[in-house]
Protein backbone atom coordinates (compact mmCIF):
# COMPACT_ATOMS: atom_id res chain seq x y z
CA UNK A 1 0.00 0.00 0.00
CA UNK A 2 1.07 3.44 -0.85
CA UNK A 3 2.41 5.07 2.43
CA UNK A 4 0.07 8.15 1.28
CA UNK A 5 -2.61 5.97 1.43
CA UNK A 6 -1.45 4.59 4.67
CA UNK A 7 -1.38 8.09 6.24
CA UNK A 8 -4.85 8.96 5.39
CA UNK A 9 -6.10 5.19 6.63
CA UNK A 10 -4.01 5.60 9.62
CA UNK A 11 -5.47 9.47 10.24
CA UNK A 12 -9.60 8.43 9.79
CA UNK A 13 -8.83 5.46 12.20
CA UNK A 14 -7.70 7.68 14.38
CA UNK A 15 -10.42 9.90 14.08
CA UNK A 16 -12.75 6.85 14.67
CA UNK A 17 -10.61 6.18 17.87
CA UNK A 18 -10.90 10.67 18.51
CA UNK A 19 -14.41 9.94 18.44
CA UNK A 20 -14.90 7.17 21.02
CA UNK A 21 -12.45 8.67 23.27
CA UNK A 22 -14.89 12.12 23.33
CA UNK A 23 -18.01 9.67 24.29
CA UNK A 24 -16.41 7.76 27.03
CA UNK A 25 -15.08 11.13 28.35
CA UNK A 26 -18.81 12.57 28.09
CA UNK A 27 -20.49 9.82 29.43
CA UNK A 28 -18.29 9.61 32.43
CA UNK A 29 -20.77 12.74 32.95
CA UNK A 30 -17.51 14.99 34.64
CA UNK A 31 -17.36 17.65 31.40
CA UNK A 32 -15.99 16.72 28.32
CA UNK A 33 -12.64 17.34 26.39
CA UNK A 34 -11.99 20.89 26.00
CA UNK A 35 -11.95 20.72 21.57
CA UNK A 36 -15.54 19.37 22.63
CA UNK A 37 -16.46 21.42 25.49
CA UNK A 38 -18.72 24.25 23.23
CA UNK A 39 -20.39 21.54 20.84
CA UNK A 40 -21.54 19.86 24.21
CA UNK A 41 -22.45 22.82 26.38
CA UNK A 42 -24.97 23.87 22.97
CA UNK A 43 -26.51 20.06 23.02
CA UNK A 44 -27.43 20.49 26.48
CA UNK A 45 -29.40 23.84 25.85
CA UNK A 46 -30.64 23.36 22.47
CA UNK A 47 -31.72 20.23 20.11
CA UNK A 48 -29.33 18.89 18.17
CA UNK A 49 -27.02 16.33 19.35
CA UNK A 50 -23.54 16.53 20.09
CA UNK A 51 -22.30 15.11 16.98
CA UNK A 52 -24.65 17.54 15.05
CA UNK A 53 -23.05 20.85 17.07
CA UNK A 54 -19.64 19.39 16.43
CA UNK A 55 -19.66 19.22 12.25
CA UNK A 56 -20.84 23.30 12.79
CA UNK A 57 -18.49 24.27 15.30
CA UNK A 58 -15.81 22.40 12.97
CA UNK A 59 -16.90 24.34 9.55
CA UNK A 60 -16.60 27.51 11.99
CA UNK A 61 -13.38 26.86 12.96
CA UNK A 62 -12.22 26.00 8.99
CA UNK A 63 -13.53 29.45 8.45
CA UNK A 64 -11.62 31.28 11.17
CA UNK A 65 -8.49 29.41 9.84
CA UNK A 66 -9.14 31.10 6.32
CA UNK A 67 -9.82 34.45 7.90
CA UNK A 68 -6.46 34.19 9.73
CA UNK A 69 -4.17 32.54 6.97
CA UNK A 70 -6.10 34.56 4.06
CA UNK A 71 -3.97 33.49 0.58
CA UNK A 72 -1.88 31.29 2.67
CA UNK A 73 -4.67 28.58 3.67
CA UNK A 74 -3.56 25.31 2.27
CA UNK A 75 -6.57 24.01 -0.53
CA UNK A 76 -5.65 20.80 1.17
CA UNK A 77 -6.80 21.44 4.46
CA UNK A 78 -10.62 22.44 3.09
CA UNK A 79 -10.43 18.38 3.62
CA UNK A 80 -10.89 19.67 7.28
CA UNK A 81 -14.82 20.35 6.65
CA UNK A 82 -15.16 16.53 5.68
CA UNK A 83 -13.30 15.78 9.07
CA UNK A 84 -15.45 17.19 10.71
CA UNK A 85 -18.54 15.51 9.37
CA UNK A 86 -16.86 12.54 10.02
CA UNK A 87 -15.93 13.16 13.49
CA UNK A 88 -19.55 14.73 14.08
CA UNK A 89 -20.81 11.06 12.52
CA UNK A 90 -18.52 9.17 15.02
CA UNK A 91 -19.04 11.18 18.14
CA UNK A 92 -22.78 10.57 18.10
CA UNK A 93 -22.35 6.67 16.83
CA UNK A 94 -20.17 5.89 19.82
CA UNK A 95 -22.10 7.94 22.21
CA UNK A 96 -25.74 6.76 21.26
CA UNK A 97 -24.57 3.01 19.69
CA UNK A 98 -21.66 1.92 21.35
CA UNK A 99 -21.89 3.45 24.67
CA UNK A 100 -25.87 3.92 25.04
CA UNK A 101 -24.99 1.70 28.00
CA UNK A 102 -23.06 3.89 29.94
CA UNK A 103 -24.36 5.74 32.51
CA UNK A 104 -22.19 5.66 35.79
CA UNK A 105 -24.06 6.83 38.80
CA UNK A 106 -21.07 6.21 41.29
CA UNK A 107 -18.04 9.19 41.47
CA UNK A 108 -15.48 6.58 41.34
CA UNK A 109 -16.64 5.18 38.85
CA UNK A 110 -17.01 7.95 36.78
CA UNK A 111 -13.52 8.79 37.39
CA UNK A 112 -12.62 5.50 35.85
CA UNK A 113 -14.36 6.25 32.26
CA UNK A 114 -12.93 9.80 32.26
CA UNK A 115 -9.29 7.99 32.60
CA UNK A 116 -10.29 5.73 30.03
CA UNK A 117 -11.74 8.22 27.53
CA UNK A 118 -8.94 10.62 28.30
CA UNK A 119 -6.63 7.71 27.41
CA UNK A 120 -7.92 6.23 23.74
CA UNK A 121 -8.37 10.04 23.35
CA UNK A 122 -4.53 10.74 23.80
CA UNK A 123 -4.12 7.40 21.48
CA UNK A 124 -6.11 8.76 19.16
CA UNK A 125 -4.31 12.18 18.87
CA UNK A 126 -1.34 10.23 18.40
CA UNK A 127 -2.51 8.41 15.80
CA UNK A 128 -4.14 11.89 13.88
CA UNK A 129 -0.10 13.36 14.47
CA UNK A 130 1.64 10.40 13.17
CA UNK A 131 -0.21 10.23 10.48
CA UNK A 132 0.83 13.50 8.93
CA UNK A 133 -2.09 13.55 6.70
CA UNK A 134 -4.84 15.98 8.09
CA UNK A 135 -6.01 17.82 11.09
CA UNK A 136 -8.79 18.21 13.22
CA UNK A 137 -10.34 21.96 12.88
CA UNK A 138 -9.06 22.78 16.56
CA UNK A 139 -5.80 21.22 15.54
CA UNK A 140 -6.02 23.68 12.85
CA UNK A 141 -6.96 26.64 13.94
CA UNK A 142 -4.17 26.06 16.61
CA UNK A 143 -1.72 25.63 13.36
CA UNK A 144 -3.26 28.62 11.72
CA UNK A 145 -2.53 31.02 14.85
CA UNK A 146 1.21 29.01 15.26
CA UNK A 147 1.92 29.80 11.59
CA UNK A 148 0.34 33.61 11.80
CA UNK A 149 2.09 34.47 14.93
CA UNK A 150 5.34 32.82 15.45
CA UNK A 151 4.61 31.09 18.19
CA UNK A 152 5.27 27.59 18.93
CA UNK A 153 2.70 24.93 18.16
CA UNK A 154 2.27 23.51 21.70
CA UNK A 155 1.65 27.24 23.17
CA UNK A 156 -0.82 28.04 20.54
CA UNK A 157 -2.98 24.90 21.17
CA UNK A 158 -2.86 25.31 24.74
CA UNK A 159 -4.74 29.05 24.40
CA UNK A 160 -7.07 27.10 21.80
CA UNK A 161 -7.99 24.74 24.37
CA UNK A 162 -8.13 27.37 27.24
CA UNK A 163 -10.01 29.76 25.11
CA UNK A 164 -12.44 26.82 24.18
CA UNK A 165 -13.34 26.01 27.77
CA UNK A 166 -13.88 29.63 28.64
CA UNK A 167 -15.90 30.07 25.68
CA UNK A 168 -18.30 26.82 26.96
CA UNK A 169 -18.31 27.82 30.40
CA UNK A 170 -19.70 31.53 28.92
CA UNK A 171 -22.19 29.78 26.67
CA UNK A 172 -23.67 27.68 29.55
CA UNK A 173 -23.83 30.92 32.05
CA UNK A 174 -25.98 32.67 29.17
CA UNK A 175 -27.83 29.60 28.31
CA UNK A 176 -28.90 27.64 31.23
CA UNK A 177 -27.38 30.72 34.06
CA UNK A 178 -25.10 27.95 35.59
CA UNK A 179 -22.09 25.88 34.29
CA UNK A 180 -23.04 22.95 33.13
CA UNK A 181 -20.90 20.47 30.74
CA UNK A 182 -17.86 21.82 31.52
CA UNK A 183 -16.37 20.36 34.94
CA UNK A 184 -13.63 18.75 36.07
CA UNK A 185 -13.28 16.35 33.38
CA UNK A 186 -12.67 19.06 31.38
CA UNK A 187 -9.20 20.11 32.56
CA UNK A 188 -7.98 16.67 33.44
CA UNK A 189 -8.72 15.89 30.06
CA UNK A 190 -6.92 19.39 28.96
CA UNK A 191 -3.82 18.03 31.48
CA UNK A 192 -3.81 14.65 30.81
CA UNK A 193 -4.90 13.61 26.30
CA UNK A 194 -1.70 15.68 25.20
CA UNK A 195 0.62 13.98 27.18
CA UNK A 196 -0.50 10.24 26.59
CA UNK A 197 -0.57 11.25 22.72
CA UNK A 198 3.50 11.91 23.59
CA UNK A 199 4.06 9.10 25.77
CA UNK A 200 2.45 7.03 22.72
CA UNK A 201 4.55 8.43 19.94
CA UNK A 202 7.38 6.94 22.22
CA UNK A 203 6.15 3.72 22.44
CA UNK A 204 4.78 3.05 19.04
CA UNK A 205 7.58 5.50 17.12
CA UNK A 206 8.94 1.65 15.88
CA UNK A 207 5.93 1.06 14.22
CA UNK A 208 4.90 4.33 12.71
CA UNK A 209 8.47 4.42 11.22
CA UNK A 210 7.65 0.96 9.53
CA UNK A 211 4.56 2.19 8.06
CA UNK A 212 5.55 5.68 7.06
CA UNK A 213 8.81 6.46 5.02
CA UNK A 214 8.52 10.08 6.54
CA UNK A 215 7.95 10.60 10.19
CA UNK A 216 8.27 14.54 10.58
CA UNK A 217 5.06 16.15 11.77
CA UNK A 218 3.76 19.11 9.54
CA UNK A 219 2.72 21.10 13.09
CA UNK A 220 3.58 19.56 16.19
CA UNK A 221 7.08 20.75 17.25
Amino acid sequence: MNHIVRRYVFFFIGLFVNSLGVAFITRADLGTSPISSIPYVLSLNFSLTLGQYTMIFSAFLVLLQILILRKDYPPVQLLQLLVGVLFGYFIDFSMDVLLSWLNPEQYAAKLVYLLIGCAILGFGVFMEVAANALMLPGEGLANAIHRKSGRAFGTTKVCVDVSFIVCAAILSLVFAHQIAGVREGTIISALLVGNLSRFYGRLMKPVTDRLFTETDSKYVK
